[in-house]
């Protein structure tokens, strides 16, 4: 699977979005093409390398025409010539959707626009269509957007990620006036994100930079694993040397193949805790969404006996399962890391044996049977019906089990 792993450093806009998946190998006559499927007037494209704390990366210029009057094919208000369009929600989905375009672009330019609206919406209180868009909806962001929509698709990108965004600190000023940093637009868009502290007073994040990760991609904390075929930098406005004003992208392809998957492991040591305390752990652990969980004996210090509660977990559940450690036990610290399992395609079929109906867990490898194994609850039912010993049970059914053709 094709995928791109935003690393959001010093935050992320529009015009680097778009930088950065040009500067990683997106067609930029392609995307003037492209954009030309939206009828709108009045705005140059071009693209420059410039060099942001000495590393080079790709700016993109959207050029508002102050003497020309911006209109489209499909949205004719009379602007003034000295301001950039401003458009209402329904002007934008109805350019978008009225365009030559294909269906999937357009339908995740609309998501974008749509998630944007439902944003300003909540923080002006008022409903999504009647949602003046400012510096948002302004020509060069429908640009942004719908180019950066192009560009994803024209990469053959299938997946979308991020890393955790800095937004700044500080002041913006803006059509309504000042605004802290993140605007409030920003901070509803990056609600049940992951943000990071960084010590820059300028707004990183704009709300279509914003817009665009969160309703297209997923917030990781990390880097996904993936063989990287290609790495981009989108320039930002200002050139400070302390941090490069970049957006970087690693687009690359995830580890492929059937069985494999990517899982984390969070881990504690503890000393202090009774058997049974760590039984019901245990479960609870299981509740929280863990794939699997294990006790290993160890020395700790001060050779005191100790064990390490492990518990193998999508990312997904990792903070169920942080909440189970932190609240059950008496840990002051948890350990994490991202491990790459293959397993076993599975499935469970139903096997009539010399005792009844019994499950059969069948593990595959490239469609060929690996595993064959009756399913547990089965077997001890029968023990306990028949008065025949598990152990019995068990063999009985693996020598059934021989040469049938699952």
């Amino acid at each position: 699977m094709k995928i791109v792993y935003f690393d959001c450093f010093s935050g992320i806009s529009g015009d680097m979005t778009l930088g950065a998946l040009v500067d990683a190998g997106a067609s930029f006559s392609v995307l003037k093409e492209q954009l030309a499927q939206l009828h709108l007037h009045g705005y140059e494209i071009s693209t420059e390398k410039v060099k942001r704390a000495g590393i080079s990366g790709t700016k993109v210029h959207v050029i508002i025409s102050h003497d020309t009057k911006h209109t489209s094919a499909h949205h004719n208000h009379n602007h003034s010539h000295h301001r950039t369009p401003h458009f209402n929600f329904s002007d934008i989905r109805t350019i978008i959707g009225k365009s030559g375009l294909r269906h999937d672009i357009k339908t995740d330019s609309i998501r974008i626009f749509q998630r944007l609206a439902a944003a300003e919406a909540k923080v002006h209180n008022t409903s999504v269509e009647e949602v003046h868009f400012h510096e948002v909806g302004a020509l060069d962001s429908i640009i942004d957007i719908v180019g950066s929509v192009i560009a994803i698709k024209q990469l053959g990108i299938e997946k979308i990620c991020f890393s955790p965004i800095p937004t700044g600190h500080g002041f913006t000023k803006c059509e309504h006036g000042t605004f802290p940093v993140p605007p409030p637009a920003v901070a509803e868009l990056l609600r049940d994100q992951v943000l990071k502290s960084v010590d820059i007073g300028k707004e990183l994040t704009t709300p279509t930079g914003a817009a665009i990760i969160t309703t297209l991609g997923e917030g990781l904390h990390t880097v996904p694993e993936m063989r990287v075929l290609q790495v981009g930098y989108g320039a930002g406005d200002y050139d400070d040397p302390a941090t490069p004003n970049l957006l970087r992208v690693f687009i690359g392809e995830t580890i492929s193949g059937p069985g494999y998957d990517e899982m984390w492991v969070v881990e504690t040591n503890i000393d202090n805790m009774s058997g049974e305390i760590l039984g019901y752990v245990m479960d609870k652990l299981f509740e929280a969404g863990a794939v699997d969980v294990y006790f290993t004996p160890t020395q700790m210090k001060k050779g005191r006996p100790g064990v390490i509660i492990s518990a193998i977990v999508s990312e997904s559940y990792i903070s169920s399962v942080e909440s189970v450690l932190f609240n059950q036990t008496a840990t002051f610290g948890i350990r994490k890391y991202k491990v790459i399992r293959k397993i076993l395609t599975r499935e469970l079929k139903e096997f009539d044996s010399q005792f009844g109906t019994v499950r059969i867990k069948i593990g595959k490898l490239a469609g060929e049977v690996k595993s064959l194994s009756p399913e547990y609850e089965d077997c001890r039912r029968i023990a306990e019906e028949k008065g025949i010993p598990l152990k019995q049970v068990y063999r009985s059914i693996v020598k059934e089990l021989e040469g049938y053709p699952f």
